[in-house]
């Protein structure tokens, strides 16, 4: 098990390859289809109102409810088409679940960020959380922009350096 304590460093991204099994301690956020276009289109128009420190970051694939949290499917439009403009900001880890395109692999290389899937156990993840709190765009509810701290959370790097468990084919399968 690597552990990865947040924020995380190009130097300490190049180090890992598909198949490491990580955890995951430190500050990371949340966001799903509904927030993630939304701090793109503010990361983009107006950097400024961003409240939260992407550089290092980690962005997990979920929302946060009362019920606890785990992945959604990452290759959904709204959210794979935020990896790569969130990478470029600095994100250097990708929380989720499921394949993503050719095109997201060659980004997430281009930006030396990964994406790690996480096991689908809502009880095991949500006992990784230390604190929580809304941070951006709270009138989506449970689908708000929140930052966790959190303590081993559990992930395995999916696609790492151009490289993906998922195969060549960057298929659109859900995993």
């Amino acid at each position: 098990m690597i552990e990865i304590q947040t924020p995380v460093s190009d130097e300490y991204i190049s180090k890992l390859k598909i198949g490491d099994q990580i955890e995951i301690s430190g500050i990371i956020y949340t966001g799903r289809d509904a927030v993630l276009p939304k701090l793109v289109k503010l990361c983009q128009e107006n950097p400024k109102q961003v409240k939260i420190n992407l550089e290092g970051g980690v962005i997990f694939h979920t929302a946060v409810s009362p019920a606890g949290i785990g992945p959604t499917s990452s290759n959904k439009i709204e959210i794979e088409g935020s990896i790569g403009p969130l990478s470029e900001k600095g994100i250097k880890i990708h929380l989720g679940k499921g394949a993503l395109s050719i095109k997201t692999i060659n980004i997430l290389k281009k930006y030396n960020a990964i994406f790690a899937i996480t096991p689908p156990v809502t009880a095991l993840l949500t006992a990784k959380i230390i604190t929580k709190e809304v941070v951006m765009f709270p009138e989506e509810g449970i689908e708000a922009l929140h930052r966790l701290k959190v303590a081993a959370m559990p992930a395995i790097v999916a696609i790492a350096h151009g490289k993906s468990i998922f195969g060549e084919s960057g298929d659109k399968s859900n995993g």
